[in-house]
């Protein structure tokens, strides 16, 4: 009798979950119902579809995850696609390997590599379109890796520094829009903390790594990241701003933090947690050192700003890049230990161990719409109200999202694929709320889709897919435009755009 009453009870809780997940769903797809345009954003507002070179390439290699590719192998199709769609920018990376493929200047500059990028640079300006560069999205050179242990040393700043001095004199001529580090706190607590990503370093207490220090290397790397940013800011400001006339900033990703429960002890969770992942890098770039919450709780760990390190640091942007995605619960937390140091226990907010640290549950609950990856909940609203926590605690700076998205997975076959009315609502109640943190006052200059490509997801390789543009990566990476891709042609151009089939490139001349 027990045995029979504790299965139908169980087949209860998973109907009551299902019921839960359901109407999540039909909620989220019939709000944000307003219609939207272009004509509603400020005149000068900039669209653009986003996507990166190979991250952490040797690293996935050896995992075994790195298979075919989502590289720019058709420059002009590629384009012709971005034109057909109306974006105004294409925001890329380029690979600090392909530039200097020893990692630094005394190993010799790789003129192909210029070459490539010039060529790129160079269709996009002659189809209308405005490239938007990132200058470190995560792929650190093997050899300097090998060498002094890549953003665990400080000899990284100069090598860095000089990296991209290459890359102002080569290029700085055509692109205005330089990102010096994309997501420095993804890449550290991947990297450093759980060890999940590239170079796959953290505590044996917190993960599956031979070597790393989850509660020291993250605040070492961390620091290097940010001078290396800042020595980068320098140099342009010096040596080239003037005359190239561009503008240079950094992106962070963060979450928008929502106490768990409305009492004192959950908002004040919230606010750590911002502090621990978005603050631990913007507030040393506007105010010139980190949050005092990260000083108090991480003590000695935390490295020490020289006067004129900090002084090099302050207001070194002339725009902050945000990367916003999901939302999360935060709830104050008193796991921390003494023994087992770890940045995911030291803000003492109640988080799970995984690389975006996401607590997405509440009372079995999820925050939002669940997607193909576990750490993705729908929740658009958090974009205004980290928008808003931007405005008021960092002085309103001129802001660019520069990675926002959704993903679908790999599995799905490609006439369901292309039919991707997730990521439509997703992009359509996303671009709303922004339009309302706009309208609110927030200096918000521009949006950038992730992805323009499907393309390789960390960890996860190929089983993911970003793109509002689909790569059949079997069938010699052939490109066909999403429903999601159309839609933002409607909203850009402010007409209806009906087609019986994809868009290949053949059809796009």
């Amino acid at each position: 009798m027990g045995s029979w009453r504790k299965s139908n009870m169980e087949v209860i809780h998973h109907h009551r979950h299902l019921f839960l997940y359901v109407l999540l769903f039909v909620v989220f797809f019939f709000s944000c119902t307003e219609s939207l345009s272009r004509s509603d954003f400020p005149a000068g507002f900039i669209f653009g579809g986003a996507s990166s070179a190979y991250q952490g390439l040797h690293f996935n290699m050896e995992k075994d995850l790195a298979y075919g590719t989502t590289s720019l192998e058709n420059i002009q199709g590629d384009i012709a696609l971005m034109k057909e769609i109306g974006l105004d920018f294409f925001r890329f990376s380029i690979s600090w390997t392909r530039i200097l493929p020893k990692g630094k200047i005394s190993g010799g500059v790789n003129q192909k590599g210029i070459t490539f990028y010039n060529n790129l640079i160079n269709e996009l300006l002659s189809q209308g379109l405005k490239p938007f560069i990132t200058l470190f999205h995560w792929d650190v050179p093997q050899a300097l890796e090998e060498e002094y242990g890549g953003f665990l040393s400080q000899n990284i700043v100069d090598d860095y520094r000089n990296y991209v001095d290459v890359c102002f004199k080569e290029f700085g001529d055509r692109v205005k829009y330089w990102v010096t580090i994309n997501e420095p706190n993804s890449f550290t607590i991947g990297g450093y903390v759980t060890g999940i990503e590239a170079p796959g370093r953290c505590s044996n207490y917190v993960g599956n790594c031979t070597y790393g220090n989850s509660g020291i290397e993250p605040y070492i790397v961390g620091h290097n990241l940010l001078l290396s940013h800042a020595t980068a800011v320098k140099l342009y400001k010096e040596k080239y701003q003037e005359s190239q006339m561009g503008e240079i900033g950094i992106s962070v990703q963060s979450y928008w933090d929502l106490p768990k429960y409305q009492t004192v002890a959950s908002i004040k969770a919230a606010f750590r947690g911002l502090d621990f992942r978005f603050g631990w890098f913007v507030d040393p770039i506007i105010f010139g050192d980190y949050p005092e919450t990260m000083r108090v709780l991480v003590g000695t760990r935390l490295p020490i700003f020289t006067e004129s390190q900090s002084k090099m640091l302050k207001g070194s942007l002339d725009f902050l890049g945000v990367n916003y995605y999901t939302a999360r619960y935060a709830d104050d937390s008193t796991s921390s230990s003494s023994v087992n140091l770890s940045y995911t226990t030291d803000s003492l907010v109640n988080l799970t161990i995984t690389l975006f640290n996401a607590t997405a549950e509440k009372d079995g609950i999820p925050i939002g719409q669940p997607t193909a990856a576990d750490w993705l909940f729908v929740y658009p609203r958090g974009i205004r109200e980290l928008m808003l926590y931007v405005k008021k605690k960092y002085n309103n700076p001129p802001i660019y999202i520069t990675e926002n998205g959704v993903d679908d997975n790999d599995s799905l076959p490609i006439q369901k694929a292309l039919n991707d009315s997730l990521r439509i609502k997703y992009y359509h109640c996303h671009l709303s709320n922004l339009l309302k943190a706009i309208r609110a006052g927030v200096d918000v200059r521009g949006y950038f889709a992730w992805s323009f490509l499907d393309n390789f997801e960390w960890e996860s390789g190929y089983t993911l897919r970003f793109g509002i543009t689909y790569v059949d990566y079997k069938n010699g990476l052939t490109r066909y435009l999403k429903s999601s891709a159309f839609w933002f042609k409607n909203f850009l151009q402010k007409e209806n755009v009906i087609r019986s089939k994809p868009l290949l490139y053949q059809d796009s001349n």
